[in-house]
């Protein structure tokens, strides 16, 4: 198990990874299933993290990508991917499987297509959304993760369920 710096390049990256889309705090159960089907494939893990705060504001000829921030106060970013860099240790301990952890910018659904593009990702894994008034107001506006990713690009996307389970008798709560 290896744990690669974040800002790596695509090239640094085996082909026909298995990709991960993470939040802080996301259960760990995501990371574990993904990681469950990296090594059901012989692949390797690509946790990944978005930053929404920020865009895409120009990619070099050479693959770098220069990033404007959208918001003035980025101040605790740094922590939150320190924060998913160990949430992730932790998870996968023991696992066997070789992972590397990327930050990238922007929407994360199209980010993750890209990254997915780039690295010839065999699978991408995400975990449903919290549920709660907030974040139905934000899938509202930007729509769910996954199914953009599964609307928009060929790999197949598997979608964890986190939090609690509705039952079949109760309404969705968004």
């Amino acid at each position: 198990m290896s744990d690669a710096a974040s800002d790596a390049t695509p090239e640094a990256v085996p082909t026909g990874a298995v990709i991960v889309g993470v939040v802080p705090g996301e259960p760990p159960r995501v990371v574990r299933e993904a990681a469950r089907y990296a090594k059901a494939l012989g692949a390797p893990l690509l946790v990944v993290t978005v930053d929404v705060t920020r865009f895409v504001a120009y990619e070099d000829p050479d693959g770098f990508v220069q990033t404007a921030s959208v918001d003035l106060n980025t101040a605790g970013r740094e922590h939150e991917v320190e924060q998913i860099r160990d949430e992730t240790t932790t998870a996968l301990d023991g696992c066997g499987v070789e992972w590397s952890l990327r930050e990238l910018v922007g929407d994360p659904a199209l980010a993750i297509k890209k990254l997915a593009e780039q690295v010839k990702a065999r699978l991408i894994v995400v975990g449903t959304r919290k549920r709660g008034l907030g974040e139905s107001i934000r899938e509202f506006f930007t729509g769910s993760v996954a199914v953009r990713l599964a609307h928009r690009q060929t790999r197949p996307v598997l979608v964890v369920p986190i939090g609690e389970i509705v039952e079949d008798d109760q309404d969705l709560p968004w």
